[in-house]
């Protein structure tokens, strides 16, 4: 009788359920759950099974944007072809553009789900359709003019001088906690207030670096204003910079701009796109005066000195040649390291986030490289690499089998792979519950008949997949030009000095990875005569988001996608260029004890 159980209830339809609010207040006002509870009702009045984990909800976050992870992890499961449906209470909760929400449902029933709508169901009768578009199409334009009315509404608050530009005061300050948007509210915290007077009077009279500031008030114990035992120079730069601090309160001092760095060259993209650049002073809104913590003298002195001190920076130094400065990352935390002379004559390549892990008690366990060692031994694998232009044939070779296809192309592939084993497996519980007497002949029939057709598909996604992939990857030209390219550039290696050594290494690495003893080089070579005018970070998928149009920039794969030998083509207008991953080992203990004490 168990066993009878189980089968029907692997037969029951799989339904999984998206939920979504755009703001905090009503997820705070339990909006969402009661979104869930209707979705719940009706998968049960339908006797379809829910589980808890095929409940995807997003809390606070647009519907004018595709990133959000509820809905990220809903596209994943139906890429895996487990869903029978999706029930969603209204159009505008899924997306609330229109060509979103035709992508949308396009790609969820594309693998096999059908999509529902609780306040507005559809059907495939062309008057249900149009619907669905007029409704689209006026959830657009109801979003855009509330966003610019909130604007307006906002701008017109802000130049009254009744609104405060930030929901969380400065460090130093409080705020009404029944009103923390009204200026009359704000009052000085005097603990902090000593603080920020004493960062000012460090760095503006005693001539401390914001470095020198940090370990300052980690020694006394002072924590950071988000609550860390270390401040980081950024956190040190805001506060010196922010004029608040004089007694006026500003609004409208910076804008929105695509990014142009990244925390981390091996980091994934993050889910903001966007970074922010400072305003002319004349384009600022002056809100309302605030008491002050710091005189207007003290505050120009310590903007000199920040000007003073950015141009003359370590990282202008140019004493020291570093042939792969701005290229290697620590294998251990993942972030960009260093060029640093010890002792006059030691130079190496330190982590960069050293110092500031073992602030907060955690040191990072990469030790200090020895730059020159380093540099040796990555000068010489390029050399062999060149000489021997067969072996990138052979990752070109390797590319067309679909082992180092691009990362979103093969996580397509798994996904696809994944679908056709989940599928192949109900098709297989459905016979044995037929044979078991637990289903009809007529229900079996259709319900083989639905999984066959979701079958096909796959295999159509799949053969499609396929001949993208060969429209891509025309082995035998990329390997022609590669070859010619290497002929060009081998010539003269032994004499080449710094310089053309150095733009050698800017166009062919793009990343040496160090972990301890392991060197890992991750070359780049251009497929076209273009793809040698623009270095590689330029043209990643995963690298910059701002370089991307609309269209690739949905296809930036998401973290955990990614597959670490990779060969393929960026599909940038400037050129090809054929990027592949190569792991050395090599053990610099004797290169460490040839070059003096290791301090790391």
């Amino acid at each position: 009788m168990t066993q009878g159980k189980g089968h029907r209830r692997a037969t029951m339809p799989i339904a999984a359920a998206y939920a979504r609010v755009s703001t905090q207040r009503q997820t705070d006002s339990q909006s969402i759950e009661s979104q869930i509870e209707r979705l719940r009702a009706h998968a049960h009045a339908q006797h379809w099974e829910l589980p808890a984990d095929y409940v995807f909800r997003d809390d606070g976050y647009s519907g004018a944007s595709l990133q959000r992870p509820g809905l990220d992890h809903l596209r994943d499961a139906a890429a895996r072809a487990r869903l029978d449906h999706i029930l969603i209470t209204a159009p505008d909760r899924l997306a609330r553009n229109y060509v979103h929400q035709v992508l949308l449902v396009e790609e969820l029933e594309r693998h096999g789900a059908a999509v529902g709508f609780l306040d507005r169901p559809m059907s495939r009768d062309p008057h249900d359709q149009l619907l669905l578009q007029i409704r689209g199409a006026v959830a657009e334009y109801e979003r855009v003019l509330i966003v610019e009315r909130t604007r307006r509404g906002r701008l017109r608050k802000l130049q009254a001088g009744t609104l405060l530009p930030w929901t969380k005061p400065p460090y130093g300050y409080r705020v009404d906690p029944d009103h923390p948007r009204d200026p009359t509210g704000v009052r000085i915290d005097e603990a902090e207030a000593m603080v920020v007077r004493d960062i000012f009077r460090w760095y503006a009279e005693d001539g401390m670096s914001l470095y020198g500031l940090g370990q300052q008030l980690e020694r006394l114990g002072i924590a950071s204003p988000a609550g860390c035992p270390a401040w980081c120079p950024a956190t040190l730069c805001h506060v010196l910079t922010n004029p608040t601090y004089v007694g006026q309160v500003f609004a409208n001092r910076t804008r929105s701009r695509a990014l142009t760095t990244r925390r981390s060259a091996l980091a994934p993209v993050g889910r903001h796109s966007s970074g922010k650049s400072r305003r002319e002073p004349g384009e600022w809104i002056a809100v309302a005066p605030v008491p002050a913590l710091v005189s207007p003298a003290q505050f120009e002195q310590a903007a000199e000195r920040l000007v003073y001190n950015r141009q003359m920076a370590r990282r202008n130094n140019r004493a020291h040649d570093y042939l792969l400065r701005g290229l290697v990352s620590c294998g251990h935390c993942r972030y960009g390291c260093v060029g640093r002379c010890q002792k006059g004559h030691y130079d190496y390549y330190v982590c960069r986030t050293t110092a500031r892990l073992r602030a907060t008690g955690v040191r990072c366990p990469a030790r200090f490289i020895p730059a020159m060692a380093l540099d040796d031994l990555v000068w010489r694998d390029l050399c062999q690499l060149l000489e021997t232009p067969e072996m990138i044939a052979q990752a070109m070779e390797r590319a067309r089998g679909g082992h180092w296809l691009p990362q979103e192309r093969q996580a397509g592939r798994a996904n696809l792979l994944r679908g056709r084993a989940a599928l192949e497996q109900q098709i297989e519980r459905l016979t044995e519950a037929y044979l078991a007497g637990i289903v009809s002949l007529e229900e079996y029939k259709r319900r083989r008949r639905d999984a066959e057709a979701r079958l096909a598909a796959l295999a159509r996604q799949e053969q499609e997949l396929i001949a993208d992939i060969d429209r891509q990857s025309s082995t035998a030209s990329l390997a022609a030009h590669a070859d010619a390219f290497c002929q060009r550039v081998r010539c003269g290696l032994a004499e080449a000095d710094f310089e053309r050594r150095r733009a050698l290494v800017e166009l062919l690495i793009d990343r040496v990875i160090v972990t301890d003893s392991e060197v890992e080089i991750r070359y780049v070579f251009p497929t076209s005569s273009d793809g040698e005018r623009k270095r590689f970070c330029r043209l990643r998928m995963d690298y910059q988001p701002c370089f991307l149009d609309d269209d690739d920039r949905k296809d930036v794969p998401r973290p955990g996608t990614g597959f670490l030998l990779e060969l393929g083509q960026a599909r940038q207008e400037s050129g090809d260029v054929a990027a592949g991953h190569r792991v050395l080992r090599h053990l610099l203990a004797a290169a460490r004890s040839e070059g003096g004490d290791d301090p790391g």
